[in-house]
């Protein structure tokens, strides 16, 4: 395929993912009154308590904070398509053999994806009560609304992609690039890292969230590491096969 050819394949990839972010955005909108309910109801539940409440600081706030909720809630329920296009774009420059590898990296990607995506969406409320918890019960608790929801949904998708860094080891090391005992041997550094990604998602003082973040997060990279060293294994085994038949 020429250059201009690729240029209008990448157009016409881009455009379909475009149109189910769309798609899934005016779910999203539809959706968005049921959603921020949801992401307020720790806010609910402190202020039978404490003085706390959520504060729309302009006009349009209120507005702007549903069309945020509608785009992210897109992002999130069209990731199959998206990834499923950039997997498209990807595939016609591979072998049949890493055809193969990159078909299993997207099956893989977007249930992790998912995964991720609910952990964060289970830790958020306990890191809102813990923190908003160490204000003084005298004292009034004032969030920007824009504030809320931007740290709530970072930190959904962050943790979303996270969970889909270790399925990149995987299809490096089918492809070649990195040894499964090279993944192996970094998993003090990986672990270093997986925990303080963690504790710079979540608040220094909530240790709990920071755990049930860090746990699968360093499962996931303990997996990629084992189906790795079999993969280098199994490779491996057929190098020695064939050596031997062709020494035969």
């Amino acid at each position: 395929m020429s250059l201009g050819g690729h240029l209008l394949e990448l157009r016409r990839r881009l455009f379909i993912a475009a149109i189910s972010v769309i798609v899934g955005a005016v779910i999203g909108y539809l959706l968005s009154e049921i959603i921020w309910d949801l992401l307020r109801s720790p806010m609910v539940a402190i202020a039978k308590d404490h003085n706390a409440t959520i504060n729309y600081t302009n006009i349009t706030q209120a507005f702007d904070l549903k069309l945020q909720i509608a785009i992210t809630v897109g992002v999130i329920i069209s990731a199959p398509v998206w990834l499923w296009q950039v997997w498209g774009f990807i595939v016609p420059g591979l072998t049949k053999r890493e055809k193969q590898y990159t078909f299993g990296f997207f099956f893989a990607a977007v249930p992790l994806f998912f995964a991720g995506c609910a952990a964060g969406w289970y830790v958020w409320p306990h890191i809102v009560t813990l923190m908003v918890g160490f204000a003084p019960i005298e004292d009034t608790v004032f969030l920007t609304a824009s504030d809320y929801l931007d740290f709530i949904l970072k930190l959904v998708v962050v943790v979303g992609v996270a969970f889909i860094l270790p399925v990149f080891l995987v299809l490096l090391n089918r492809v070649g690039v990195i040894s499964g005992i090279s993944i192996l041997k970094g998993w003090r550094v990986a672990i270093l890292v997986i925990v303080l990604f963690c504790a710079v998602a979540t608040p220094a003082a909530d240790v709990f969230s920071m755990f049930i973040l860090a746990v699968p997060m360093v499962a996931l990279y303990l997996a990629s590491a084992g189906v790795s060293v079999l993969n280098d294994r199994r490779v491996a085994r057929r190098e020695a096969a064939l050596t031997a038949e062709l020494v035969a």
